[in-house]
């Protein structure tokens, strides 16, 4: 006796349409899994016996063969516990019905209650676009699943309510994606009201932000750089349809997406400590899985005390900054993950954290800032557009209960600043300054005559580094952006040139 029920796999982002094969003949009774199963996949065949027996069906006393089809791709987790099931149950001739245009992923209790499982929500998509009409899945994978459109997602609880559905003995409702709107927890969002005495680090923010521009923050310890880094996310645009459906996607895969949440509509704030391992950082694995780059997908990345980070994992954040995704590479293959973020970077000047404190003493070496500043790698300061130095704020204004400007009204210029580099770069497949090629600066970003005699002494006189002059005109044009300028003038190339801290001779 034969039965074939669809299921779905995935790797990284990816997922495929799996044919699960169930045949029974006779002989001495055993129970083979084939077609390149992992060992949670091998595994399945304890589950399904107990859940089968426990939920008051027969188990079939034969020769069992389950075929993961197409056997030449790695099966891996628990996501076929339920279409085995449900193979066995058919081929035994226990359920008789048309599942054609459906298919089923689910991990099984023993019980006969189902799991909650990773990847639901890009292997949905994948099941419309191969033209499943139904899939049933554990009702923790509901909420993800349901802003799929033109697919019946049915959540089930336990595999006695799934049988009372396909029998026509009561009905399972389709999950709906406004069904979870209500239930879905609002994310709170620092405010940059909140913030005393930091009006030029807010205003680098605003300008990093309403271009798309990594950002590092220089220090003494207290100084307030970990508290504006949060309160980045308030500012920064809204999420599209799109964007939230493949930041969701990530989440989904990684198992990271909150109960009840159908969609990431808050841009992910990631701040991993500094002991995080290259792997944690860039994804990876026997498995592979999104790192925290990935998991900071459209949203930002902090890297607090970037220095105390290890050169191997800085090293990792080189190409994937640039290319805005990361490629991990196995014996299997190869699973490439997006992760198109705002680096946002902390550090103190000097080990002790006070090296040019007004008030207190560095007690550190001769030459030890200079030396913790050479403990981050080059090429990824090559890639910070913004340096600014946050400086200790005093009593006087820290004490003032006046409230500082809302992160509603930041982002009103920002959103406009925003809105103008996708009228002008839309068509270059460009959202924001940050992300120009040489030619688009070039064309885009050239100062008027007297911006440019301004760049050319603040080259001499501070002693800037070639590599800081495309970011100075981007940065430039972010600026004037924000002021409504068609020309990159004066004050905007002088502001930029504010931005680059660690250009200067200050730390040498």
């Amino acid at each position: 006796m034969f039965a074939s029920i669809n299921s779905m796999g995935f790797l990284g982002m990816d997922a495929f349409m799996v044919e699960v094969e169930a045949d029974l003949l006779s002989g001495l009774p055993r129970f083979d899994v084939v077609g390149l199963p992992d060992t949670a996949v091998s595994e399945s065949r304890n589950r399904v016996r107990s859940a089968i027996k426990n939920g008051g069906f027969d188990f079939p006393v034969s020769r069992i063969t389950v075929n993961l089809a197409p056997a030449d791709k790695r099966k891996e987790g628990s996501i076929y516990d339920l279409p085995i099931f449900i193979a066995l149950i058919c081929a035994s001739r226990q359920l008789k019905c048309n599942l054609e245009n459906a298919a089923f992923i689910g991990e099984l209790s023993l019980d006969g209650s189902l799991r909650r499982v990773n990847g639901a929500l890009p292997m949905v998509i994948e099941a419309r676009n191969a033209g499943i009409k139904s899939i049933f899945l554990p009702e923790d994978n509901a909420a993800e699943s349901s802003v799929v459109n033109n697919v019946d997602v049915y959540p089930v609880k336990n595999i006695i309510q799934l049988i009372e559905h396909l029998t026509g003995r009561a009905e399972i409702k389709p999950a709906r994606s406004e069904d979870y709107e209500n239930s879905r927890t609002v994310e709170f969002m620092p405010d940059f009201a909140d913030v005393k005495g930091q009006d030029d680090a807010i205003r680098a923010l605003e300008v990093a932000a309403a271009g798309g521009h990594n950002i590092m923050m220089i220090g003494p310890p207290g100084s307030g750089k970990s508290m504006l880094a949060k309160r980045l996310p308030s500012i920064l645009p809204d999420m599209t349809f799109e964007e939230s459906l493949e930041t969701t996607k990530i989440y989904s895969v990684a198992g990271a997406l909150p109960k009840d949440v159908s969609l990431m509509r808050c841009r992910p704030f990631r701040a991993p400590h500094h002991t995080v391992s290259s792997t944690g950082l860039s994804g990876g694995g026997t498995i592979p899985r999104p790192g925290e780059i990935s998991l900071a997908h459209n949203g930002v990345l902090f890297l607090d005390e970037l220095p105390e980070f290890s050169r191997s994992t800085m090293e990792v954040l080189r190409q994937p900054i640039e290319e805005g995704k990361v490629t991990i590479s196995r014996v299997a293959g190869s699973v490439t993950y997006p992760c198109s973020v705002m680096l946002v970077c902390a550090m103190n000047p000097c080990p002790c954290g006070y090296y040019g404190h007004p008030t207190r003493e560095c007690i550190c070496p001769k030459g030890a800032a200079a030396k913790y500043l050479s403990k981050v790698s080059g090429p990824l300061l090559d890639r910070i557009d913004i340096h600014i130095e946050v400086p200790q704020v005093n009593f006087e204004k820290l004490s003032d209960n006046n409230a500082g400007e809302p992160s509603a009204e930041i982002k009103k210029r920002v959103d406009a600043a925003r809105k103008i580099q996708q009228e002008r770069l839309g068509k270059y497949g460009i959202s924001d300054n940050a992300h120009m090629t040489p030619e688009l600066t070039r064309r885009f970003c050239t100062p008027t005559v007297k911006g440019v005699t301004l760049l050319e002494r603040a080259f001499d006189n501070l002693g800037l580094s070639a590599r800081a002059y495309d970011k100075i005109l981007r940065v430039a044009r972010t600026v004037a952006d924000l002021d409504g300028s068609v020309n990159v003038d004066v004050p905007h190339v002088m502001e930029a040139i504010q931005y680059r801290s660690l250009d200067r001779k200050f730390w040498k």
